[in-house]
């Protein structure tokens, strides 16, 4: 069987930063061991599977060793293989998925992802956490992870967690802070998924954007993820909807032979 392959960095407007995803149309569904494996073998932090049925894709990710059910940066790459490489005609994308129906649209450069919001509450800190971090956040919250607000930009930068520890605790784990040039800063640690640092996440900005609209009080905010390949986002609160734009670009395009 032969299988399309993209390889897109999402996040950015050039190759060789932002998050790179693999992406696989398909005429109908793998099975699920077979999907796992592929993705096992890219290697990336996601990758997307879709299948069409009439208008809508329905859409599922995975990392190298579990499906997720919320990945914005392969969506972003799902979204700019049809409307660039597969010559989509619409104007938006609907994709169909375990967090329900998202949304893809055009706006200039930007591909603009329509997601919902997932507001972080406060919860019980396990103490391996802090001993991850080695420093202490002036927050924690927890939505699908746990989300630790720091004072600066700076110890965003330096924190340099302990895998062994990540691995000790029942959620992934993201940090931020308000931003020199940004609005706010983050950056992503996921060792449960296979993935140790996340180069650009857009599923953790549908907890960081409600968190930081309220904080700052705006609608528009303009976000930065400090991982070695960096990204940025732009975001907007939109009532239990959260909205994330950015730029992708192709890297490579080509089949897999199972």
């Amino acid at each position: 069987m032969r299988i399309p392959l993209y390889q897109i960095d999402a996040f950015t407007g050039r190759v060789f930063s932002g998050n790179p995803a693999a992406v696989c149309p398909l005429d109908s569904w793998l099975d699920d061991a077979t999907m796992l494996n592929i993705a096992a073998e890219n290697n990336l932090s996601e990758t997307a599977f879709f299948v069409r049925e009439g208008d809508i894709f329905h859409l599922r990710w995975f990392t190298p060793l579990v499906e997720v059910d919320l990945c914005g940066h392969a969506t972003l790459g799902s979204a700019f293989v049809l409307f660039n490489l597969m010559h989509y005609h619409g104007d938006r994308i609907e994709f169909r998925t375990q967090s329900g129906p998202l949304w893809v649209y055009r706006r200039g450069h930007h591909l603009v992802m329509d997601f919902p919001s997932r507001e972080p509450i406060a919860c019980d800190v396990p103490p391996n956490l802090i001993k991850a971090l080695g420093i202490e956040p002036v927050e924690v919250l927890k939505s699908r992870d746990y989300f630790c607000v720091f004072e600066s930009e700076e110890q965003i930068r330096a924190i340099d967690p302990d895998m062994n520890l990540l691995l000790t605790l029942d959620a992934d784990v993201l940090i931020t802070a308000r931003g020199s040039q940004a609005d706010f800063v983050s950056r992503y640690f996921a060792p449960l998924a296979g993935i140790p640092e996340d180069p650009v996440t857009g599923s953790t900005h549908c907890n960081l954007i409600p968190y930081w609209a309220e904080a700052l009080g705006k609608q528009e905010l303009y976000a930065q993820q400090l991982s070695k390949r960096g990204g940025e986002i732009f975001c907007e609160m939109h009532g239990d909807r959260v909205r994330i734009a950015g730029e992708a670009v192709k890297y490579f395009e080509g089949f897999i032979d199972i």
